[in-house]
C-alpha cells in the first residue's frame, strides 16, 4: 500500500489547459507557477506516499487568491490540493490527480494577540514556533506541539487536527480552535465558530473542519483559544530495564493522579538510535520516559517529587532531573531529532502514529515486535505513553522489502484495532491509511462521512484520494 496511486480521476489535457490559462488572466504570472520543475518541489510531503508534479502552484498572498484559485478549479473542473508547510506524514498535501496546489504559506501574519480575553487570531500560513514565541511574550500559552513545530503551519495543524507531547495534560489542536473562516470550492467563503470562550450556536461546524484533512475546505484567518504560561517547567528523564517496565510506570502515575505536561516513551531501538547520533545514555538502559511537569514553581517541585518516586518503586535504573532551561532543551532536541536520527538509519522510514489504551500499550509494544520479528521488518517504537498514542516506525531500503513492510503495517493495524484502539491519533488518514479506514469504521459510518464530503465539495475536486478508500484497493 506504501506506494500506492489512489484510483482518482485525473482532468483531462483541455480542462488542464483550461485552468492554466484562467489562473494566469485572473492571479497573473507572479502567483502562479507552470514550470515543471518549479511544480515538482510541491510533488510531496514528508510521507512515503508517491509523488505526483501538479499541473501549477499558485502561491496565495490573500483570501483573495484562494476564492479566485478555487474558482478556477471548479469552473475548469481540475483538482485542487490545499498545502501549508508540507510536514505531513500520510500524504495529505500530495496531489495525487495533478491539477492545482494552492500553497498559503505566504498568509503569515499574527494578525491579534489579545491578552484580555485570551485569543489570537492568525493567518494559515503562520509557523507554529512563530506563534509560540509571540504568544508566550504576552505571558500566554498555546499547547499544541506536533513534533514538525519548526516548520509546519497553522492551517495544516488544524487541517489534520495535531497533537504532540503536550497533547496527554493539554489537549489537541482542536480544543484551542474557537473558530475560522473557510473557502469552499467555487469561491464561497463561510465563517465559522466564534470569539467568546461559550458558544453553542447550530451545528459546530468548526469541530466538522478541523481535522478534515483539506477536503472540506481551504482555511483563512484562524482565532486560538490561549491559557495562561506556566510558571515554572521541570524535566526527568527516566531509564527503565525494558518498555514493560517503564508502560508500567506510566499505568502507575495515572493511577496516583498525577497527570505531567508529557510523558515520552522511548524503546531500546530508539534508545540505540539515539547513542548513534552521539547521545550519552546508559547502555544498560532498554526503555527510557521524557516527562515533564508543570506549574508554579512549588507545585512543579511537588510533582517532580511524586514522579519521581513512583518511578523508583516501579524499580527505575535512573531518574534524573534537569537543573536548568538549558539542560532541559538538551533534553527535549534529542527527542525532537528523533524522527531525524531514526532517518539515517535506512534509506526509507514510515512512522505509523496509533493510540491504544494506555494499559494496552505494553502488549501493543510484544505485538509489533513479534510480527516485525516474523516479517523480517526493521522497526522501533517512541511516541507519547501519556495517551496512548505510539509511533510504530518501519524501516527498509530496498522496494523487494515492500511486501514484508506493508503487512507488518496492516497487522499493526489490526492489533490496535483488537486492543481497542484507533488508527491515528494525530498524523491523519491521508493517502496511505486510507484503505485501512474500513478496519476502524463501519461502511454505514464513512458513506454518512462521503455525504457531508459532498454537500462541501459537490465535484469531488477538493483534495482527492484522501481519508476514504477508493475503488479497487483496500485490505478489507
Amino acid at each position: 500500500m506504501l506506494r500506492l496511486r489512489p484510483d482518482v480521476a485525473e482532468p483531462s489535457a483541455a480542462a488542464r489547459a483550461k485552468a492554466l490559462t484562467l489562473l494566469g488572466r485572473r492571479l497573473g504570472a507572479s502567483k502562479v507557477l507552470t514550470d515543471a520543475d518549479a511544480c515538482e518541489r510541491y510533488s510531496s510531503d514528508e510521507s512515503e506516499a508517491a509523488p505526483r508534479v501538479p499541473d501549477a502552484v499558485v502561491l496565495a498572498e490573500n483570501e483573495n487568491d484562494i476564492l479566485t484559485a478555487l474558482a478556477v478549479a471548479r469552473e475548469a473542473e481540475v483538482p485542487l490540493t490545499p498545502r501549508a508547510g508540507g510536514t505531513g506524514r500520510t500524504g495529505g498535501a500530495v496531489p495525487v490527480a495533478g491539477g492545482i496546489v494552492l500553497v498559503v504559506t505566504g498568509m503569515n501574519e499574527i494578525k491579534e494577540i489579545d491578552r484580555r480575553e485570551r485569543i489570537a487570531v492568525v493567518q494559515p500560513g503562520v509557523i507554529l514556533t512563530d506563534l509560540h514565541a509571540a504568544v508566550e511574550k504576552e505571558g500566554l500559552f498555546y499547547p499544541p506541539d506536533p513534533n514538525s513545530l519548526v516548520g509546519c503551519c497553522l492551517a495544516g495543524n488544524v487541517a489534520e487536527n495535531a497533537g504532540g507531547p503536550r497533547a496527554f495534560k493539554y489537549g489537541v489542536t482542536r480544543e484551542y480552535v474557537l473558530g475560522l473562516e473557510a473557502m469552499l470550492m467555487g469561491g464561497q467563503r463561510i465563517r465559522a465558530g466564534k470569539r467568546t470562550a461559550k458558544g453553542v450556536t447550530g451545528y459546530d461546524v468548526t469541530a466538522t473542519l478541523v481535522g478534515s484533512e483539506g477536503t472540506l475546505g481551504v482555511f483563512g484567518d484562524i482565532t486560538l483559544r490561549l491559557i495562561p504560561k506556566p510558571e515554572s517547567v521541570m524535566t526527568l528523564m527516566v531509564l527503565f530495564d525494558d518498555v514493560h517496565q517503564s508502560g508500567r510506570c506510566v499505568g502507575e502515575m495515572i493511577a496516583a493522579g498525577l497527570v505531567p505536561r508529557c510523558i515520552e516513551l522511548l524503546d531500546s531501538a530508539t534508545l540505540q538510535a539515539m547513542r548513534d547520533a552521539g547521545n550519552a545514555i546508559n547502555p544498560a538502559a532498554g526503555a527510557m520516559l521524557l516527562i515533564d511537569v508543570d506549574g508554579d514553581e512549588r507545585t512543579c517541585e511537588k510533582q517532580a517529587e511524586r514522579v519521581a518516586g513512583v518511578c523508583d518503586d516501579v524499580g527505575a535504573l535512573e531518574v534524573l532531573v534537569a537543573q536548568d532551561a538549558a539542560q532541559r532543551d538538551r533534553l527535549w532536541a534529542a527527542r525532537r531529532e528523533m524522527s531525524v536520527a531514526v532517518r539515517r538509519l535506512a534509506k526509507h522510514k514510515l512512522a505509523e502514529d496509533v493510540v491504544v489504551p494506555r494499559r494496552r500499550v505494553p502488549e501493543l509494544l510484544d505485538r509489533v515486535y513479534r510480527c516485525a520479528e516474523e516479517q523480517g521488518v526493521r522497526s522501533l517504537t517512541y511516541g507519547h505513553a501519556g495517551d496512548g498514542n505510539l509511533h510504530c516506525n518501519f524501516l527498509w531500503n530496498d522496494d523487494d522489502e515492500l511486501p514484508r513492510v506493508d503487512a507488518a503495517i496492516e497487522q499493526l493495524f489490526r492489533d490496535v484495532i483488537d486492543l481497542g484502539g484507533t488508527l491515528t491519533g494525530e498524523h491523519g488518514v491521508g493517502v496511505l491509511k486510507a484503505p485501512y479506514l474500513p478496519l476502524e469504521q463501519s461502511a454505514e459510518l464513512i458513506a454518512l462521512q462521503r455525504d457531508i464530503k459532498r454537500v462541501f465539495d459537490p465535484q469531488g475536486l477538493l483534495n482527492p484520494g484522501k481519508i476514504f478508500p477508493t475503488s479497487g484497493h483496500g485490505p478489507c
